[in-house]
């Protein structure tokens, strides 16, 4: 029962960030059962079963406060969902470690780049994005492999590009959905589902904090955003470096 609480306090802490900043439910989440010893594709697997609702439950809470580009939405959903079920079928049979290394290295600098942004004067980009579709698939292979990494490969790219933060975060959100109802029933078709008490855990914690970030996302200052976005990504792609070079070294 212990165990069960502190679930929900992980998928509060994990929802908390990832509404409100557009990523980071994932990486949190999946190093937390990483720690606790439970295989990658497991944890994986487990975390995006969890996903489900509290991605729902976010896009749920950013449509109502008008944080969705529903143009971005449709070229982000199925390109991510695509990346997502290819990922999610690498990771079910293969290692995966050279591939999470390179993209932790691009995304520190990416994480560079939108700090040095926030600490600038922010001007939103009227255009819609470059290349959107391409960053969705790599995005859902990413956070398919690594148990997290949508929010920061695609919530990256489109602040970089000068996306207005609250629509950047709003609409990676929602997409977000489709991409691990695609990566669950991939893992369920390959792997199963294990670990039910965890997951709801995590979904209840996860479907309380949602409003709570949405709100936070549509009030708080762009360059706070921008800012916070930066170094969270910085510091967790560079964790995810130490950790992969450990394991290739060892």
């Amino acid at each position: 029962m212990s165990e069960f609480f502190l679930f929900i306090a992980v998928g509060f802490a994990a929802q908390l960030v990832d509404g409100a900043i557009g990523m980071a439910y994932g990486l949190v989440s999946t190093s937390t059962l990483l720690s606790f010893g439970i295989p990658p594709a497991t944890a994986s697997a487990s975390v995006h079963a969890a996903e489900v609702f509290t991605t729902g439950a976010s896009g749920l809470s950013h449509w109502r406060l008008k944080n969705i580009d529903w143009k971005l939405v449709k070229r982000l959903a199925p390109a991510g969902m695509l990346g997502g079920f290819l990922g999610a079928y690498i990771l079910a049979t293969n290692a995966s470690t050279w591939l999470s290394l390179a993209i932790a290295f691009y995304l520190v600098i990416m994480g560079a780049v939108v700090l040095r942004k926030g600490l600038r004067r922010f001007m939103s980009n009227p255009h819609q994005p470059k290349h959107v579709p391409v960053i969705g698939f790599f995005g859902g292979l990413l956070d398919a492999i690594g148990g997290g990494g949508w929010g920061p490969l695609v919530t990256t790219n489109l602040l970089g590009q000068g996306t207005q933060p609250r629509m950047a975060i709003g609409s990676t959100n929602l997409a977000e959905f489709f991409v691990t109802f695609t990566i669950s029933c991939t893992f369920l078709l390959t792997i199963g589902l294990e670990l039910w008490p965890i997951i709801t855990g995590l979904i209840i914690g996860g479907v309380i904090a949602a409003p709570i970030a949405a709100y936070a996302a549509k009030y708080v200052p762009a360059r706070i955003l921008m800012v916070a976005v930066g170094l969270i990504i910085m510091g967790l792609s560079l964790r995810t470096i130490v950790i992969s070079g450990e394991g290739l070294l060892w």
